[in-house]
């Protein structure tokens, strides 16, 4: 299992976009505002620098623990690197102990390697203005990733196509709070599984400016992914500068197969960032307690973060984590629960040790569809995530049914959600204003400070006012229809996609990249497995 949750895994193809370097010619500031917010709530910011301390579950006689569990898990037991001949000659040449497919680590060996990774770097956008940065105090949230099915605006539960693909891409490009296009936001399964990666690719590029992800599904996807980054960016500046970040998962428990390592390969060798993140399902892929699944988390990152520095040097890695428990009744996964925030708050801990970036979380959730479980149960993750430290979040948005759904309701829901997470991230405002001492003085004692000076100059920013909430009279509620807050995120997404204006694209890059796509795609037969 991994987090691309489609029939087929090797459909999960993501992309990105942009407009090359000198690239902008002839948009102008007004153009690259243009159609940038739906109007959602929260201000649209580039991604969130946050202010407020990170919550941290182990101290460091734990920390030296896990660490040390971790060690012994690569030095005794060892790391799959399955259908590799490459990947095997580079470990035994750095010093590993290499028996067949198992890879044993000296101690040491994967920390040492991991020195070269940056500790922050910036993702470029085709827009520069869009640029985000990773690591550090930056958080970024994408949306949802991998899921084969979309849960439609007429109420249907039905295969994602194409033109779902694009629609997610569109409003995730109008929403202030998030800051990233993501990658795999559903898996369009009307277009063959060989071919949909060129047209996801293009929807990222063409209907958003924002940062995007890569494909990883096949070595030579990939590939297609970075030929189509230079023909936005240019070959040298690709070269020397980031400009997508890929999700690699881990085969849990301690295997990294050909497919994700052949994509690994791919990305640091041209200096773009992978995410190494174990797919964890506590109980059926690592230990049922938490410091057992960090242990292994811990292991695995290790293993798979280091090799990017046996192909590239100072190429880009994410520490990343999707940590979930599973019914023990059942076996189904489950979502929201005390365990997995554990996992995320200590693994953005060791994350933090080593100092690579971090990524975990999101807005999950077990429920089919968005109701009150959907709702508790992603709040519950995503303020783990946000307190953890996060510097990526993956399925920050429109994620349901356990991530075999993309929402556009639960998509509206959940922007709304990321817009207070950011309201919470700046802190408390201690300038003059934020203190509000002249209010305090103006008021005095037994008045009110509905009318002073201070509330009406700060009366439109100083609370986050929801667009999705009802706060309104019970009777004016009645008045309105009597509607339930999905209903009304269903009226906002199809008002966002009526009123949505591309972003500007230099017409002779977007005419390159669709001769690109047309000579990829003549030059293969349709292939749906």
């Amino acid at each position: 299992m991994s987090e691309d949750t489609s029939v087929d895994a090797s459909a999960e193809a993501e992309t990105g976009g942009g407009v090359r370097r000198g690239r902008g010619a002839g948009a102008g500031a007004a153009a690259r505002r243009a159609a940038r917010s739906g109007g959602g709530p929260g201000k649209s910011l580039t991604y969130i620098t946050r202010k407020i301390n990170t919550y941290e579950v182990l101290d460091e006689e734990g920390l030296a623990i896990i660490e040390a569990n971790a060690d012994t898990v690569l030095e005794e037991i060892g790391i799959e690197f399955r259908d590799d001949a490459e990947a095997l000659a580079l470990w035994k040449e750095a010093g590993a102990d290499v028996k067949g497919e198992r890879v044993h680590f000296p101690k040491g060996l994967p920390r040492s390697l991991l020195k070269t990774a940056p500790s922050v770097y910036t993702q470029n956008a085709r827009n520069p203005e869009r640029s985000v940065q990773i690591g550090g105090k930056a958080t970024v949230f994408a949306p949802v990733y991998g899921p084969p099915f979309v849960r439609d605006l007429d109420g249907n539960r039905r295969y994602a196509t194409i033109a779902d693909f694009q629609n997610f891409v569109k409003l995730a490009y109008m929403a202030p709070s998030i800051h990233h296009s993501g990658g795999t936001v559903c898996e369009p399964v009307d277009v063959p599984v060989n071919k949909r990666h060129l047209d996801m690719i293009y929807a990222h590029i063409k209907y958003s400016d924002k940062p995007f992800m890569g494909s990883v599904t096949a070595p030579e996807r990939a590939e297609d992914t970075i030929s189509m980054c230079k023909l936005v960016f240019g070959d040298d500046y690709l070269d020397q500068n980031t400009v997508l970040t890929s999700l690699i998962n881990a085969n849990s428990p301690m295997v990294f197969d050909e497919t994700m390592l052949g994509a690994l390969k791919v990305y640091a060798r041209n200096n773009q960032a992978c995410i190494v993140t174990p797919f964890i399902l506590a109980g059926a892929m690592s230990p049922v307690t938490v410091a057992g699944t960090l242990t292994q988390v811990l292991a695995e990152v290790l293993a798979g973060a280091s090799f990017t520095q046996l192909i590239r040097p100072g190429a880009p890695v994410i520490f990343g984590t999707f940590a979930s428990s599973i019914s023990m009744q059942s076996g189904a996964p489950t979502f929201g629960t005390p365990e997995p925030s554990l996992v995320s708050y200590g693994a953005a801990q060791l994350a933090r040790r080593l100092g690579l970036p971090f990524r975990t979380g999101g807005s999950l959730c077990a429920s089919k569809v968005s109701d009150a479980q959907a709702a508790y149960e992603s709040a519950n993750t995503l303020n783990s995530t946000l307190l953890a430290g996060t510097n990526f979040v993956l399925h920050a948005a429109g994620w349901l049914e356990g991530g075999l759904v993309s929402s556009y309701e639960k998509f509206m829901m959940d922007i709304d959600q990321l817009g207070m997470a950011q309201k919470i991230a700046e802190g408390v405002d201690l300038s003059e204003n934020g203190q509000a001492m002249d209010a305090i003085r103006q008021v005095g004692p037994g008045s009110h400070y509905l009318g002073c000076d201070h509330t009406q100059a700060n009366f439109q920013t100083a609370f986050y006012r929801s667009n999705i909430a009802d706060n309104n009279s019970y009777e004016q509620w009645l008045a309105e229809g009597e509607k339930r807050a999905d209903q009304r995120a269903n009226e906002l997404a199809r008002r966002w996609l009526e009123t949505y204006e591309a972003p500007y694209l230099d017409p002779a890059i977007d005419e390159s990249l669709k001769e690109f796509i047309a000579k990829k795609k003549a030059s293969m037969p349709d292939a749906f497995t």
